[in-house]
């Protein structure tokens, strides 16, 4: 979970080579209406914005490790959290179903290829099965060719037909929304 205590975490791994679309953004793009820059001067601003946000007891996402190592980061909560989602004409609710959203999932450069996206995703199920959410929604990426690393922060089509989510909606011929339904755990 990011916390104020795994924070230097997150930092560390967005100064990674590759980060460079997650330092401007720092997943607060969805989270704003309106025109949001991801200018050198907006990027301070975009990383108080989810700083404040950890400092006020929300966890906005998930840090991934291996051996200590922050590797990877997955933003997700409540779709409502993410204000622009309704604005897009690709990512707008499809039912009024409560669900929560996966807006970006990031693995550093330097440890890409190890599987690291899939562990963050299955973290992420888990972590919303606790948190009592019965749906998760994602907005990936479904192109015959591969795209540029830097522009699959949403994710493939792939990797999550492979965590048991099934497309729900088409609105554009190279996006999507997919969705999986959580059960709760059951006590053992």
């Amino acid at each position: 979970m990011l916390t104020e205590q795994t924070w230097a975490d997150l930092e560390q791994l967005f100064d990674l080579p590759g980060g460079s679309i997650v330092r401007g953004c720092w997943c607060v793009y969805y989270r704003k209406s309106g025109k949001v820059s991801v200018s050198q001067a907006a990027r301070l601003g975009n990383k108080q914005h989810l700083h404040a946000l950890v400092r006020s007891g929300v966890v906005p996402g998930l840090v991934g490790y291996a051996d200590g190592t922050p590797v990877g980061w997955i933003s997700l909560g409540p779709r409502e959290d993410y204000r622009k989602l309704e604005r897009s004409r690709v990512m707008k609710a499809v039912d009024d179903l409560p669900v929560w959203s996966i807006v970006c999932t990031y693995v550093a450069k330097v440890h890409r290829g190890k599987g690291y996206q899939h562990k963050l995703l299955a973290g992420a199920v888990d972590y919303a099965r606790k948190q009592g959410v019965r749906m998760l929604e994602a907005y990936p990426v479904d192109k015959p060719q591969r795209s540029h690393d830097d522009f699959m922060f949403f994710g493939s089509r792939r990797l999550y037909e492979r965590a048991g989510f099934r497309e729900v909606v088409r609105r554009s011929p190279t996006r999507l929304v997919m969705r999986r339904g959580l059960r709760p755990r059951r006590a053992s």
